[in-house]
């Protein structure tokens, strides 16, 4: 390398300000070769050597669509390997291969067609209505919580059949499973040690263990007297002649409760601030919101990329870019930098509401485990957007953001909003 990178499996590098974060990334996309970094040990985690970072859009493309040499087995969401006894709650399709993955990515993913989601926009529309109600009603405070948070987990815990009085506690334990590695949720800081990991890991323990609860008293039910919720799909799925065994479900379960709730809400939050930091692309929507809408999610998925990276695992050897990997190999495929490569994107780090092409990675890479809730994560932000800039066009964000400290997930734990009267 011809100078010196920060380290990506450094925890620190995460609590870096987001420009230089982008800067580092474009850093990166300039080296001849795939970079190569060792893996820090991690107290009670099985950990390997090292990972290559795959940052430009053309690798990040190419491993996506190889999906039988860059395997999702044994983990894709975490650069060590799941800890053995997380091992039965995150058994799911986020971490499985075909044929298996294919198979039951079927099962689940009729929920999820367009014309199935068609069926749930006036659910949608209620849902955000009745939360800027209470927004007006409340006065500003943290959008988070009382926006951002509240539109998907209701609506993914409606598809599940998950009853309000658990709606809270799935946004804690779903906030405990996806920030791991932030210590107001686990304890866990980038100088951790061996008693602040076993505590960290135990709090994730206790959450999967408890949304996996949740789950197995509806599934149980929906055997029973079964409805047409995703939960009783799941039960009720004939896979290779076999139902899915209560552990699948679960962690099927899990996945959807923990992908429903926190990439929506993520990029619904940073649309806030990005329209407030861009006022210029604001006044553009609000011009045409009908037209513009669709182009403005994009953006703001590509420009904010509330997914960071997924994991892959090399089944053989591979040459990628000019690089020999070889099988057993770690690559992390980081769809932030794929976002702002300047290979494929005009002034990458401009936020352009007219971005046309627009062939982000926002939603994962092309192939069998592009994101399966793309189209209802579509149709959240827009009808959330459309409902806030309806009735409060002056909403702002006030403030900075209080940041989730994760390389996994680029979020908002807060962000205060401010407004003035609203469009009656």
């Amino acid at each position: 390398m011809s100078h010196v990178l920060p380290d990506l499996n450094d925890l620190h590098f995460w609590e870096q300000p987001l420009d230089e974060r982008a800067a580092a990334f474009a850093a990166m996309r300039a080296e001849p070769n795939l970079v190569f970094y060792s893996e820090p040990k991690v107290p009670f985690v099985k950990t390997g050597s090292g990972t290559w970072s795959l940052v430009s859009h053309a690798d990040v493309t190419e491993a996506s669509r190889e999906r039988e040499v860059f395997s999702s087995e044994p983990s894709a969401t975490t650069i060590p390997d799941i800890p053995r006894f997380l091992g039965p709650y995150m058994g799911s399709l986020i971490n499985m291969d075909d044929p298996r993955h294919g198979k039951i990515r079927r099962v689940v993913s009729r929920a999820f067609t367009p014309r199935t989601l068609a069926k749930t926009e006036s659910d949608i529309q209620q849902r955000a209505a009745r939360i800027v109600d209470e927004l007006i009603a409340g006065g500003p405070g943290d959008f988070v919580e009382r926006v951002a948070v509240r539109l998907p987990v209701e609506v993914i815990c409606a598809m599940l059949g998950i009853p309000e009085r658990d709606h809270a506690r799935v946004v804690r334990m779903t906030n405990v499973l996806i920030g791991y590695s932030d210590a107001e949720y686990t304890g866990i800081t980038p100088n951790f040690g061996r008693y602040e990991m076993f505590r960290g890991l135990a709090r994730l323990f206790r959450a999967a263990n408890g949304l996996h609860r949740i789950a197995m008293g509806i599934a149980k039910e929906r055997m029973k007297n079964p409805t047409d919720d995703l939960t009783t799909a799941l039960v009720t799925a004939n896979v290779d002649g076999e139902r899915l065994t209560t552990r699948e479900v679960g962690s099927f379960f899990l996945l959807l409760v923990a992908a429903g709730n926190e990439t929506t809400r993520t990029a619904i939050a940073h649309a806030l601030k990005l329209f407030t930091d861009h006022p210029d692309q604001r006044e553009l929507l609000l011009a045409d919101f009908d037209g513009r809408i669709g182009g403005a999610i994009e953006e703001i998925v590509r420009y904010s990329t509330p997914v960071i990276f997924m994991r892959r695992n090399l089944t053989r050897d591979y040459t990628l870019n000019g690089q020999e990997l070889k099988a057993g190999d770690k690559v992390v495929l980081y769809y932030n930098s794929a976002n702002r490569d300047e290979k494929v994107f005009t002034d990458p780090d401009r936020f352009d509401i007219t971005r046309s092409p627009n062939p982000h990675v926002g939603f994962g890479g092309p192939g069998a485990h592009f994101c399966l809730g793309a189209n209802l994560a579509r149709r959240e932000i827009a009808v959330m957007l459309r409902e806030l800039y309806t009735r409060l066009p002056d909403i702002r964000a006030d403030g900075e953001p209080d940041r989730l400290l994760s390389g996994f997930i680029n979020g908002y734990k807060r962000l205060n909003c401010t407004f003035t009267t609203p469009v009656r």
